[in-house]
């Protein structure tokens, strides 16, 4: 067996399986779940209407390149959306549809990463788990960087050596940020570039949350956008990944896309085509019809927002939380250690959180995660508001 398996550790929600092993919640609360991050708002009719309009695409082999089509919708939705030049995006060398952004960044991971440099892959900490073990078999070593909220819940990049810098190979950013929501301004994006440039390493922005926002007014920008500004119509050494699982509420269509660099997904392309992963054609099809419309994405996030005002209402004045800029997650301080506020609360009220030291690493004797709970705001508004006030209702009754 591959060696680099004994690297990898227990998945989170394994973890969360475990502690809560053997507590018997109460029996008179229904269980709520704000624990896993699948979004429960309804997927698009016509979405649905698109992929059974297209189930005889079935007898059909689909290329790893993906549809014209699909390839062409993308690059458009990209152009809107953060402000790329037309025809910066050749949608037949910048990009590539791919089953959904997890799977892509363990891929990308392993056709990017050079064996042999002992290089790393330096990543946010907290952070998605599939960064650390993609870096754990591609024969890379993984480097945290803690996401506090001195800094606004966003790494320190002027804080990490140069010696850092020289072996990284990977730069994975998650903006908005899981599970702490925060956005990596634009300016920094562009320094990012600078040392992208400098060390020559990639950036591979993970920006699966980028749709869900606040001010309809001010979207917020991404690698794309930092190019754009930057006149950087090559996006040499910068990939962005995306998903309609977010967006769109489609978490089980396996549909997103990656962008950037033709030289970089040139490789990627090659890499893909022996890993045999191409997205299926009707899923390709029912895909050009999401990226096409705003209508329910926008929908989508008056959903969110009601939900974030009601809970915050609720949580606020017994809670150390506050609204992220993005995302669907509430990224709270827990009175106390997370793990024992997580299995007390599941005991008490029958609500399921993360502890945050689950979704993070220690390093120098720190975890960025620990006293920290996230909470995934993606159950129906009145179940949200019921899950907050037993929240609440436990807090106070641990107060003295």
């Amino acid at each position: 067996m591959n060696p680099a398996l004994d690297q990898l550790q227990p998945y989170p929600f394994e973890k969360l399986r475990a502690l809560l092993g053997g507590v018997q919640p109460a029996a008179d609360k229904r269980a709520i779940a704000l624990s896993i991050g699948e979004p429960k708002h309804k997927s698009p009719d016509f979405v649905a209407q698109a992929l059974t309009a297209s189930l005889d695409k079935l007898a059909v082999y689909p290329t790893t390149l993906g549809l014209t089509e699909l390839r062409q919708s993308i690059a458009s939705w990209c152009e809107r959306r953060f402000g790329v030049p037309a025809g910066w995006l050749d949608a037949a060398r910048h990009v590539l549809p791919v089953n959904g952004t997890r799977e892509a960044l363990f891929a990308f991971t392993q056709a990017v990463v050079d064996r042999n440099a002992k290089g790393l892959v330096v990543s946010p900490n907290p952070f998605y788990q599939i960064y650390e073990g993609a870096a754990f078999l591609a024969g890379a070593a993984p480097h945290y960087l803690p996401c506090l909220e001195a800094h606004g819940f966003n790494p320190d990049f002027d804080a990490v050596p140069a010696e850092v810098w020289q072996r990284c190979q990977i730069l994975f950013l998650c903006s908005p940020g899981n599970p702490t929501g925060a956005l990596i301004p634009v300016e920094t994006l562009k320094k990012l570039i600078a040392l992208a440039d400098e060390h020559d390493f990639v950036i591979a922005a993970d920006e699966c949350y980028s749709e869900l926002y606040f001010d309809e007014a001010n979207p917020p920008a991404g690698l794309l956008s930092a190019c754009a500004e930057l006149g950087r119509s090559d996006f040499k050494r910068c990939v962005v990944f995306h998903s309609l699982s977010k967006r769109s509420n489609l978490p089980g269509l396996r549909s997103g896309f990656v962008a950037g660099d033709a030289e970089i997904l040139k490789a990627f392309l090659l890499y893909r085509t022996y890993h045999g992963c191409a997205m299926p054609v009707q899923t390709q099809l029912a895909s050009v019809a999401a990226w096409n419309d705003e209508d329910h994405v926008r929908a989508n996030r008056e959903l969110y927002r009601e939900k974030f005002d009601a809970v915050l209402d609720i949580l606020e004045p017994v809670m150390d939380v506050q609204r992220p800029d993005g995302g669907f997650y509430l990224w709270a301080r827990t009175p106390g250690d997370d793990a024992e506020f997580t299995r007390a609360l599941f005991a008490a009220e029958h609500v399921t959180v993360v502890p945050g030291s689950y979704l993070s690493r220690e390093v120098n004797g720190i975890n960025p995660g620990a006293g920290r709970v996230r909470m995934a705001l993606v159950a129906p508004l009145a179940e949200c508001i019921e899950a907050a006030q037993r929240i609440r209702r436990f807090i106070e009754g641990r107060t003295p």
